[in-house]
């Protein structure tokens, strides 16, 4: 996940303190045997598992430090099309191209858990889901529009407490921070 998009996810703004980034850790990371594929009429990719021979492998973020809170937050934003599962990951000790790998160093291999598409394949195009196209032409009314994040939320203050633990947006933590 794009860290503006994660950060306004987890903490409410996809601009937070330094102390919020402080948080979390992200670094580059190669997801062997699945594809990213558009989705259809949506911005968004959906992530689905492929067959060791199809040698294709979806480029990401390995993120340590997210909070059950976070993680509340991140199933909410993810929704029903997408199930969160169990995977082995390689974290990139150097980045190559995005696209097409070259020149990426893996390093240790990580299992973590990543969203991955459960919603049908009808509901996919056959191509490949462009990033750099997502940073250039859609990431500004993701990390901006409140309507996208609104279900997440209404799902925050249905709960009656912060699972930020006061690190979100409007939360105590950040609160007291923003005032020094």
């Amino acid at each position: 996940m794009e860290p503006l998009v994660l950060y306004r996810v987890i903490y409410g703004t996809s601009n937070p303190s330094s102390f919020q980034k402080s948080l979390l850790t992200v670094k580059p990371a190669t997801l062997h045997h699945h594809r990213r594929h558009r989705v259809r009429f949506c911005d968004y990719p959906a992530i689905i598992p492929t067959a060791p021979a199809a040698n294709s492998s979806v480029r990401g973020a390995y993120v340590r430090g997210l909070t059950d809170g976070d993680i509340f937050r991140l199933d909410i934003f993810e929704g029903v099309e997408y199930e969160r599962r169990k995977v082995k990951i390689r974290v990139l000790e150097k980045e190559g191209d995005e696209v097409t790998g070259e020149g990426n160093v893996e390093g240790e291999e990580v299992e973590v858990e990543t969203y991955v598409w459960i919603a049908g394949q009808a509901a996919l195009e056959e191509g490949e889901w462009d990033f750099g196209e997502f940073r250039r032409e859609k990431m500004g009314s993701w990390v901006d529009a409140r309507e996208e994040y609104d279900d997440v939320d209404r799902a925050v203050a249905a709960q009656g407490k912060d699972p930020t633990g006061g690190r979100g947006a409007n939360g105590s933590i950040t609160e007291k921070l923003n005032k020094q």
